[in-house]
């Protein structure tokens, strides 16, 4: 840690937690734009995720699933697509451009080449089918609108095409042209994630002609996005940035340069700020939150090093092996148990650790889980990635 600098303890980023993920009590949100706003990204992968982070975050959650649909299906100020670390995020439309340059080229330069490989070793028609293929996928799409993969392979039929991957090998697959097809083209920008076949739960979706954007220089694209995490996430250690950008670290730094993030000093070491934002953030933290929040919720999941809000002896119970987080109980900035829903309805917590939280902390988690399951109703939530707590509450 460098001399001099403003060191910023684990109580003042809570604060800034609470503020700034729309999470404290003054600090909640009117609309599903505001929150995804503030939050530069909500994990897509599990489509209920988008809605319960939104809906945690809104003054009035019983909007949440309308006001979500409308953002994502009909005004479109909210897109479904493939962004860092080659995950799927919602993001506000006007950072389409923003994520694809400093992110999503260089993603799918590698999925495509990847494609290609593993279709020639297959034996499977080559570069120039494919380029074939694609065209016609793209154009029946335009002429739909939206449609799932089923619907444009009857348009195009050799979507259908199939080949063996990594034969031999004991993770051995048949794979289908449409899906690694439509994966690609998502990754470089030209389809999105459409309106699902189901409910707002439902993994099951359509794809859509991705809106247009301009074409921004990678750099300045990147320098962007790390300036708008940074004012939600700030500080952040180096490590922090590069887990959450999946970036190398001389793009971290050359961006945090051109942005003139600032050092201060934290606990795990140097961490950094955007400029100007050095000082205590106030506003809407006057008294304690608690929340309920999703699995793979951003704010769980937006920092590599968590100790600050998440005491290590609780990951066994909230991650599964992969490192995706579950459902979790949040009092004041730190994790403290997790929940899950169960078949009936029921919305069931429990804390964890050897230190209770005290009666407030108890009786504003019960009031935060009425309030989820008020606006859940009788919709079935069951986290795409199961966590062991998570299935022991559900039963």
């Amino acid at each position: 840690m460098g001399a001099g600098l403003r060191f910023v303890g684990a109580e003042e980023r809570r604060v800034r937690l609470g503020v700034r993920h729309r999470l404290a009590g003054g600090a909640r949100a009117q609309s599903p734009e505001e929150v995804a706003g503030s939050l530069v990204a909500l994990h897509g992968t599990d489509p209920a995720t988008v809605f319960l982070a939104v809906g945690a975050r809104l003054v009035e959650p019983g909007k949440t699933v309308a006001d979500t649909e409308r953002a994502l299906y009909e005004d479109r100020s909210l897109v479904r697509m493939h962004g860092m670390r080659r995950t799927v995020f919602v993001f506000p439309a006007e950072l389409t451009a923003v994520v694809h340059a400093s992110t999503g080229l260089a993603v799918a330069a590698k999925e495509r080449a990847g494609l290609l490989k593993n279709m020639a070793a297959a034996g499977a028609p080559d570069a120039a089918w494919l380029a074939e293929v694609e065209a016609a996928t793209l154009a029946a799409l335009e002429r739909r609108g939206q449609a799932t993969a089923a619907e444009l392979a009857a348009d195009e039929p050799r979507l259908r095409e199939q080949y063996v991957y990594a034969a031999g090998k004991s993770y051995e697959g048949v794979h289908t042209v449409s899906t690694q097809l439509l994966r690609v083209l998502g990754t470089e920008g030209k389809v999105v994630r459409g309106r699902p076949l189901g409910s707002w739960t439902s993994n099951q979706f359509r794809w859509a002609p991705a809106p247009p954007h301009p074409e921004l220089e990678e750099a300045a694209a990147q320098a962007e996005l790390l300036e708008r995490w940074l004012t939600c996430c700030g500080p952040a250690t180096e490590a922090d940035l590069k887990w959450w950008t999946g970036w190398k670290v001389t793009d971290v730094r050359r961006a945090l340069a051109a942005i003139g993030a600032q050092e201060v000093g934290l606990a795990e070491g140097t961490g950094f700020v955007a400029a100007g934002d050095t000082e205590p953030v106030t506003g809407g933290a006057a008294e304690p939150w608690a929340a309920l929040l999703p699995a793979l919720d951003p704010t769980a999941m937006a920092w590599q090093q968590r100790d600050w809000y998440l005491a290590p002896e609780l990951r066994a119970a909230l991650f599964d092996r992969s490192g995706n987080v579950g459902p979790t109980v949040w009092w004041d900035g730190r994790v403290v148990g997790g929940w899950a829903q169960r078949p009936d309805g029921e919305i069931v917590w429990r804390l964890l650790g050897g230190d209770g939280v005290g009666r407030e902390a108890e009786a504003a988690i019960a009031a935060e889980a009425e309030r989820l399951r008020g606006w859940v109703g009788g919709t079935r939530l069951t986290p795409r990635f199961r966590t062991p707590l998570e299935r022991e509450l559900a039963g």
